[in-house]
């Protein structure tokens, strides 16, 4: 039988790579068959990264070819010459492997997957309970200047605009809660 797909986005800050931790946890990944998409990038390896396990990796070139090909079903090109972004040839092998497929992608890149695979395709938006609270997440960090925080919050303006757009929205106010949903929505999708 053959995959689906389950699409997660989200403004930086809002708990969507904790959430996804917390379905693949706990036996998640083992018992609903998930695993993660594994992207392409054009930057170089980072310390014990291999191609083909953590990322992909391709030089701007090839990078180029691929996205001229519509070798892609996603892709950002996030500074000059540094891409990122999903191969189909991937989803397919990964599909085709029945395999589940997890994306922790940006808001984007989740409707085109969407949009591209329909009904096989789950999409779900994390939403923080407001921009206030997001900035508050974001400066408890204390890993961004407060130039790229800024950046950040105008960013999610614009992505909390798209949330009509994905199947299910979770609003994150209370994280156990938001994982207990999240986990009910993507057993559910994978039950059908």
């Amino acid at each position: 039988m053959e995959g689906k797909l389950i699409i997660f986005a989200a403004p930086s800050g809002s708990g969507k790579s904790t959430i996804i931790k917390g379905i693949m946890a706990d036996g998640g990944a083992e018992n609903l068959n998930l695993h993660f998409s594994i992207s392409a990038t054009s930057r170089a390896p980072r310390g014990t990264e291999k191609d083909g396990v953590e990322y992909f990796f391709l030089t701007p070139e090839e990078f180029k070819e691929k996205i001229a090909n519509d070798e892609f079903v996603e892709y950002e090109e996030v500074y000059a010459d540094r891409f990122y972004g999903t191969l189909k040839s991937q989803v397919d092998k990964q599909l085709a492997a029945g395999e589940n497929i997890v994306f922790d992608v940006d808001v984007k890149g989740a409707l085109r997957i969407k949009k591209l695979y329909g009904k096989r395709a789950l999409s779900i938006f994390i939403q923080p309970p407001s921009v206030e609270e997001l900035r508050r997440r974001l400066e408890g960090r204390g890993t961004d200047a407060p130039e790229v925080i800024e950046q950040r919050i105008e960013r999610a303006k614009y992505e909390l605009s798209q949330a009509e757009h994905f199947d299910e929205v979770i609003i994150n106010d209370n994280l156990e809660i938001a994982q207990v949903e999240a986990c009910a929505l993507v057993e559910d999708f994978l039950a059908d």
